[in-house]
């Protein structure tokens, strides 16, 4: 399951640009998995208050993240003073994603990093 990656969950809840049915799906589906993930109300407001945790989980190894465009997420991380590794990091794009790619994906361990 998930390949061993660390799996993050954006709720995205205060910028709201993800549908609200896709990352419901993607939380229910990832907790019907079985598998461990963190999950986030909303990177933005990580990023904006330079939280610890994005440091923590940009040095973890191997991560999976669900949340918006990767390109966000990555200046997101580096705005917070933790910049993903390139070839570490696999950001799933829940707005243009299906919640059924996302959550197979992320379980399988597929996609590598983008």
């Amino acid at each position: 399951m998930s390949g061993g990656s660390r799996i993050v969950y954006c709720h995205c809840a205060f910028a709201k640009v993800v549908p609200v049915e896709v990352k419901t799906a993607v939380l229910s589906g990832l907790a019907d998995a079985g598998v461990e993930f963190d999950a986030v109300p909303d990177l933005c407001e990580m990023a904006a208050r330079a939280d610890a945790r994005l440091k923590e989980l940009s040095e973890c190894g191997s991560l999976q993240i669900a949340a918006c465009y990767p390109r966000a997420v990555k200046w997101l991380f580096a705005a917070g003073g933790a910049a993903l590794p390139d070839q570490a990091a696999r950001v799933w794009n829940m707005r243009v994603e299906s919640a059924d790619a996302i959550v197979n994906g992320i379980v399988r361990g597929e996609g590598g990093a983008a």
